[in-house]
Order: structure tokens, then sequence, then C-alpha cells
């Protein structure tokens, strides 16, 4: 019944209603800097973040965000060479003036763009510099936009990621497309990384959202590369519902479908971002038999 077809490559702009951008606006010295996923028409938005107690600005900024507008988002804005973290009320400041700058230039709520950071952690985000980089993002939906977007939020990365998966739901193709960024400090729970998923199915916020924590807990919560954990990161999914179709509602052959996708997806960047930890020589996968538990499981694999 459920039929997949992959094509190569897949981007964050091959679900249909979404387009990137990327530039160098000079938070870092000549790679690209700041980067844009751009919905038109405005997604479901469901995310999950570092259980790091301490918790960057640009956290606090997303999760208000998103219980903000109900889950519906048009935007994201990531930067990368400064995390805006450990900042305090200044960095908290400078994230919400970010997030207001995109809106105003695009016509949207504020409540309507999250926001993400990576880099340097313990300095001021130079504002003004991001500031004078946003009329730059024009976003597109080429394969380009998608290629510099990837560049955009890397740090000691040595190469972008990106993963996708298709398949037919009834006589609806849906697209479930990725990319992200983690070198180093990978110890999930959401750390040190970022990951960015988009989507043309037709799926309510909360629905997407129990699918994705699922989703997240046996990909990216399951690589570890040093132990440690960050304060800035997240994986965040945007389902615009351009591919037509019925909603997909939990507990159903379609939200099954759906969730193997995602899961698809996760697990190749997870290995990705595994693969490429600071100073990693080699990718070791760890099979774990005869628990009674998931948990368990976990557990010793990353003993």
């Amino acid at each position: 019944m459920w039929q997949v077809q992959v094509e190569t490559p897949l981007t964050i702009t091959t679900p249909k209603g979404f387009q990137a951008s990327g530039v160098h606006v000079g938070l870092k010295r000549k790679r690209k800097d700041l980067g844009l996923i751009w919905c038109e028409e405005g997604a479901s938005a469901a995310a999950v973040y570092t259980t790091n107690q301490v918790q960057a600005a640009p956290i606090t900024v997303t999760k208000q965000a998103i219980q903000a507008s109900q889950g519906r988002i048009h935007a994201v804005l990531v930067n990368s060479g400064n995390a805006n973290a450990c900042t305090g009320e200044l960095g908290l400041s400078h994230a919400y003036t970010s997030q207001q700058a995109l809106a105003t230039h695009f016509g949207i709520a504020p409540e309507q763009v999250v926001i993400a950071s990576t880099g340097i952690i313990g300095q001021p985000l130079a504002i003004d510099t991001l500031l004078a980089g946003i009329p730059q993002l024009m976003p597109t939906n080429d394969k380009d936009a998608a290629s510099d977007f990837a560049h955009a939020i890397l740090t000691t990365d040595t190469g972008t990621k990106s993963a996708g998966q298709q398949y037919m739901q009834g006589d609806v193709q849906i697209s479930v497309c990725g990319v992200a960024k983690g070198s180093g400090m990978i110890h999930p729970n959401m750390a040190t990384m970022l990951g960015f998923l988009t989507t043309d199915a037709t799926i309510e916020p909360d629905v997407l959202q129990t699918l994705l924590r699922r989703t997240i807990h046996r990909t990216f919560n399951c690589i570890t590369v040093d132990g440690d954990s960050s304060t800035n990161d997240m994986v965040m999914i945007l389902a615009s519902g351009a591919a037509g179709g019925a909603p997909i509602v939990e507990g159903t052959d379609e939200a099954l479908a759906f969730e193997q996708a995602i899961e698809t997806v996760c697990q190749d960047l997870a290995k990705q971002i595994a693969r490429d930890g600071e100073g990693a020589t080699k990718l070791i996968e760890v099979t774990v038999k005869g628990t009674q538990t998931d948990e368990v499981a976990r557990m010793v694999a990353k003993q």
C-alpha cells in the first residue's frame, strides 16, 4: 500500500510550499552565516529542545512563538557564528529584536517567526550585523537556495547534512526532508545540534508534536559523540499541507507511514552528525537485544 519513492537529491525545498535562503552577513569571517526557511501560507510546527538546564535565548523565544501562534509558523531564522547563549537579558533582547525584524521585513506577526542560533557561547550577538543582513534573505524554492541554507547553519561541521524521503498517501505524494548541523558535544536529548524538517503533509500541530517527539527519542536521542550537552539546540518540523490530501490523524495507517518517513530522515541525519563528530574517525552502531524496554536498551548502548 505504501510505496516509498526516493529521488536524489531531496532538499528542504522539495516539499511543496517551502522556500529557503542562506547568505553571508559578517557574523563569520567568510562563510554563510544567516539562513531562512519560509512558508508563505504558514505551516504547522512542532519542536523538541535541549534538556540542558541552561537554555539559550533563541530557545526561549521559539518556545514562546510556537505557543503564541498555536503552532502556525511562517519563518525560521537561523544564524551561525554566535550562539547567543549565556548572554543574559541582553541576549534575550537581541533574540526578540531579530524575530521582530524578520517579521517586519515579511509583513507577518512576530509569533509566526521562530529563531535558532549556533556558534560561540558567552559572547554578545552582533545584532546590528544580523539586522543589516535580513534584507539579503530572498527565499526561493530551488536546490541552490536549500544548499545555501544548509551551509549557513554550519559551525565546525566538515560539510552539510541533508536527507529526504517520499511516499504515496493514496494518490498524493508526500515529501519529508531535513537538514541538520552538529559537530562535537553530541549527547542529545537535543544537544549541540540543530535539525530542520519540512513536509507538505496535512497535519495539525498537536499530532505533529506527538509524532516528532516519539521519532526523536528513537533517532537523535540515540547518538553520542563525547557525552556533553549544549544550550541551544533543537529539532523542528514544519508541515505546509500543500500536497493536499486528508489530514493525518494519529493511530491511522496514514500516521504510521508518515512517522516512518520522519524516522527515516531523522535517522539518516543523526548518523551523519555522529559520523562528523569533532575528531571522530569511526561511526559505531550498537545493537542491544533482550531488554524489557527500549529505554533500558538505550542506557546499555550508551554505556
